[in-house]
């Protein structure tokens, strides 16, 4: 079909992880070390996710694929295509190969879309949007979004950089400012650059400068994402200012201070007549293992010979999801899957432990 061909949606199938690949059909250059990669699917599928939710890439860095989970920058009002925005910081593995090596026509393989880091999670009139560095990637789909579903929404925009060439989609904002009324955009950068002259604020996020460009923030539900010192001079700055912190909202990829725990079915009330070590069936494969009570599904399928596509591997990126056909698990997870999955019978693999003889599909 050529190139120019137009499909609406209702001639389109969505976007299906476990079987489609993605082709990367753009890489431009946003700052120094920042990149945006768009793709589309080879079969011409359109992409339904929330705005702020994130994909996790396979990438291959080495004979050995890397995992890497990035933020989507795109907005699902626009389907045919998704964008990340990856900074390459300095030890970067993965964000580097990108940076260096993905181009148009190539093709990876993703897992997601996936993550409750969205104001379809948390819907309100008026948001205060903070970020750092490549943090603003969440921020940016949300602000396209509501740009083009929801352009007359209350939106406080403040975003912090190290100087300011290196504040990334500055210019895209300010035309987006310039459409939406109601969107007010602040910019902090800690440096000078010889390049740029700004006239901005200097320094760093703390409680003045947020009562100063935000004096409402009592009334926003805030969003945060940025390297977590950064969140916590947020956190805390907010909390100092009495702000009900059950609407804050940040993106992280390192692991919770507390787990939640999720049996996926009852456990005996008597712990000593627990055996010691666990069955697991990996019924697709036809393979049996035995593991300890202490090891994780995942661990067990590699034990096996078997591989569950990975990422985080503390229970946030969801990219190790898959179906418990029977069996006693409990899991330890960090927002990694929504209730409903779990209701259906799905687990991340790499915070789930057999209690007893378990099943998966695999």
């Amino acid at each position: 079909m050529p190139p120019h061909t137009v499909r609406h949606l209702d001639e389109m199938l969505p976007w299906n992880d476990k079987l489609q690949m993605l082709e990367c059909i753009a890489a431009v250059e946003e700052a120094p070390d920042v990149m945006t990669f768009s793709f589309r699917t080879p079969d011409q599928n359109w992409f339904r996710y929330a705005p702020g939710q994130f994909v996790t890439l396979e990438l291959p860095v080495s004979p050995e694929p890397a995992m890497r989970t990035y933020t989507l920058s795109s907005t699902p009002s626009r389907p045919y295509s998704l964008a990340v925005t990856v900074k390459a910081q300095q030890g970067s593995v993965g964000t580097r190969w990108m940076l260096d090596h993905l181009r148009p026509g190539m093709r990876i393989r993703a897992y997601g879309p996936a993550g409750d880091f969205s104001l379809a999670s948390h819907p309100d009139g008026k948001y205060l949007f903070i970020s750092a560095g490549s943090g603003i990637t969440p921020m940016m789909s949300m602000t396209r979004w509501l740009h083009d579903c929801a352009p007359a929404t209350d939106i406080a925009f403040i975003n912090c950089a190290r100087r300011p060439d290196e504040i990334i989609f500055h210019d895209e904002l300010r035309l987006l400012a310039a459409r939406m009324a109601a969107l007010k955009l602040s910019f902090i950068a800690e440096q000078s650059s010889p390049r740029h002259a700004w006239s901005g604020l200097h320094g760093r996020i703390d409680r003045t400068r947020l009562e100063l460009l935000a004096p409402d923030f009592n009334d926003r539900t805030v969003f945060c994402c940025g390297p977590e010192p950064f969140m916590r001079a947020v956190r805390e700055a907010l909390q100092a200012m009495g702000f009900d912190m059950a609407r804050y909202h940040q993106e992280s990829f390192q692991p919770a201070a507390e787990t939640v725990v999720t049996p996926t079915s009852p456990a005996g009330d008597d712990p000593g007549a627990m055996p010691q070590t666990a069955t697991v069936r990996f019924t697709r494969s036809g393979v049996e293992v035995e593991c300890g009570l202490d090891d994780t599904i995942l661990l067990a399928a590699r034990s096996a010979g078997l591989k569950i596509p990975s990422a985080c591997e503390f229970g946030v990126c969801g990219t190790c999801k898959v179906l418990c056909g029977g069996g006693e698990t409990v899991m330890n997870h960090n927002g990694g899957i929504r209730d409903d999955e779990i209701g259906e019978g799905y687990i991340l693999a790499c915070c789930t432990r057999p209690v007893g003889p378990v099943e998966i599909d695999i």
